[in-house]
């Protein structure tokens, strides 16, 4: 069974702290992820709203560069993976496949020129604003304001959709989710993002907008954070079950996956306190009479099934 976990802010932690990437007292390692057998993890360099336009782009490069630096320790453990070949030839060597996100638009400068150069780096998915508005569009905290995708946004859509990246709505304002709909010819992610039916949160996700991302042929990777997952802000495995179930109901199996938020996240549930502990809510979704074949979808294929066109520039 192949783990596939799209959202992660591991490095932020290497950056700060000097830790190894192999192996710390973060919520996940490369030792840990290959103790679950196969495992596919997206690890995004995150910028913070707060940063000015150069500030933004430094961030990013050094996040970028400490990432490239621990593929590069790390050669037996751990393989950048581009496409979905690199990704299985990683998975077939016995390694952790690695993928690199970016997560808010702030990154780009307001430069639609930096989104390829950071293509040129590796970056295969890009959460287009975190909760603030940047040049790309609103964030979730600015949802009153209306503000959708500037043109900008507009253009780093389309220039997504021809280099073959994954366009994530995470943190992206509802107007601006809209937008993307309408712009975009390739499915979408959420890569962590959870019910605002079950728990009205703003980052969360509305059952219409849930519905379009499986009409786009998206995937939704469940968030482990529990102010997104119960209105108290505390969480057990039951809540993460309740969230996944939901959406496996209203969206059908083949769009829901998982997106940790692993240490990005202020706390977490009492008993889902790092990556191991993923092996909880595959036994949980086996004891409540799931197929083997939808589990291994939500752990891992569906969004494994969108990386077929990752890194497949359209001429």
């Amino acid at each position: 069974m192949i783990y596939f976990d799209t959202h992660c802010d591991t490095l932020l932690h290497l950056t700060s702290h000097e830790v190894s990437l192999a192996e710390n007292n973060l919520q996940l390692d490369l030792k840990r992820l290959r103790g679950l057998g196969q495992a596919v993890q997206v690890f995004a360099a995150c910028v913070s709203p707060a940063c000015s336009q150069g500030d933004a782009a430094r961030r990013a490069f050094v996040l970028i560069d400490r990432y490239w630096r621990e593929i590069e320790r790390w050669p037996g453990l751990v393989a950048h993976c581009n496409t979905g070949s690199d990704i299985e030839r990683a998975l077939r060597e016995g390694k952790v496949a690695a993928l690199l996100s970016i997560e808010g638009g702030e990154a780009l400068v307001g430069d639609l020129s930096a989104l390829r150069i950071y293509y040129r780096l590796g970056v295969r998915s890009l959460c287009l604003t975190h909760n603030a508005r940047n040049e790309l569009a609103d964030g979730a905290s600015f949802s009153d304001t209306g503000g959708g995708l500037t043109s900008l946004g507009r253009s780093v859509v389309d220039e997504m959709n021809r280099l073959g990246m994954l366009i994530d709505v995470s943190h992206l304002a509802v107007r601006g989710f809209w937008d993307v709909i309408e712009a975009t010819s390739q499915p979408i992610i959420a890569s962590h993002s959870d019910s605002r039916t079950l728990c009205d949160h703003v980052r969360n996700l509305t059952d219409s907008q849930l519905l379009a991302i499986r009409d786009h042929g998206g995937v939704v990777g469940i968030n482990y954070y529990p102010l997104f997952l119960n209105h108290d802000g505390r969480a057990t495995l039951t809540d993460i079950i309740r969230h996944l179930e939901y959406m496996v109901a209203l969206m059908g199996v083949d769009h829901v996956g998982l997106g940790s938020d692993f240490d990005g996240i202020p706390c977490w549930p009492e008993d889902v306190c790092d990556v191991t502990d993923v092996t909880k809510i595959i036994e949980a979704l086996t004891r409540l009479n799931y197929s083997r074949e939808d589990i291994e979808k939500i752990a891992g294929g569906n969004f494994l099934r969108l990386t077929g066109t990752m890194g497949v520039i359209q001429s």
